[in-house]
């Protein structure tokens, strides 16, 4: 990708890069079932020779909001109801309601893809736009793919009576432990910031997707997991995602 980026661990074909990628329900605390209704965080942390380069995403390519001072009052309206300890579907299509750039992930949600048979069966994306710039100076913005190699599978709610609370992790602990080491294929669409000026949409709102045939995927490599954690608690619960942590290459958007 040096064409597009000076990102040290992008310039040459065949370069390998440790990653640490960290799965999570996104509405529910730790006591939430891995077959809740729920987005998916799909957070993967590139440990790079110029430091290391966080992308906080989700298993789907918008989010509910595309203005980020309504992120505390989104996250209040999908916990718990604060007096009774329970979920409060009430509140949440309260909150929906009344926001109607919800609508776009609201529908993923309430779809058949509302519910990951695994973390090795679903996509992952960065979500929001990127940029990158390249050695002489030029911008780029972009957006990331992860596509599953295992193929997108997900379960109705029929179909999750009975299950394990925590049967997705279970899914991956195991597979990575029979070496059965789950692939996403990495894709990325990149806009010059003339193209960007042109689409009949806005390219910086989360509730919106890059329509493919408009902005093509791109391959650019893969993604392995292929080693568990030794001690869940001192590295998975401990580890910090931002979406400030770039290296050089890579920036923000007006996102």
């Amino acid at each position: 990708l040096a064409e597009y980026t000076r990102a040290d661990f992008l310039q040459i074909v065949g370069q390998t890069t440790d990653v640490f990628l960290r799965f999570s329900t996104v509405g529910g605390g730790q006591d939430s079932s891995d077959y809740a209704r729920d987005p998916r965080g799909f957070a993967v942390k590139f440990y790079t020779q110029q430091g290391n380069y966080d992308i906080v995403g989700n298993n789907t390519p918008v989010f509910f909001l595309n203005d980020p001072i309504m992120f505390p009052d989104f996250v209040h309206s999908q916990k718990k109801n604060p007096r009774t300890n329970l979920p409060d579907p009430a509140r949440m299509y309260e909150f929906w309601a009344n926001h109607p750039q919800s609508l776009h992930q609201m529908t993923i949600l309430m779809s058949d893809r509302g519910i990951p048979r695994s973390w090795r069966h679903m996509n992952g994306y960065g979500s929001h736009t990127f940029s990158f710039y390249n050695h002489g100076g030029e911008r780029f913005w972009i957006k990331w793919h992860f596509k599953t190699d295992q193929g997108v599978q997900c379960l109705t709610e029929e179909e999750t009576t009975g299950l394990a609370s925590f049967g997705a992790q279970q899914d991956l602990v195991d597979a990575i432990d029979r070496e059965d080491f789950p692939r996403w294929t990495v894709k990325l669409q990149i806009l010059t910031e003339a193209e960007a000026r042109t689409l009949p949409f806005n390219p910086f709102d989360l509730t919106k997707v890059w329509p493919h045939d408009l902005v093509p995927l791109i391959e650019v490599g893969s993604l392995e997991l292929n080693r568990n954690v030794d001690n869940y608690f001192a590295e998975t619960e401990q580890a910090a995602f931002a979406p400030s942590n770039f290296v050089p290459g890579i920036g923000p958007s007006p996102d």
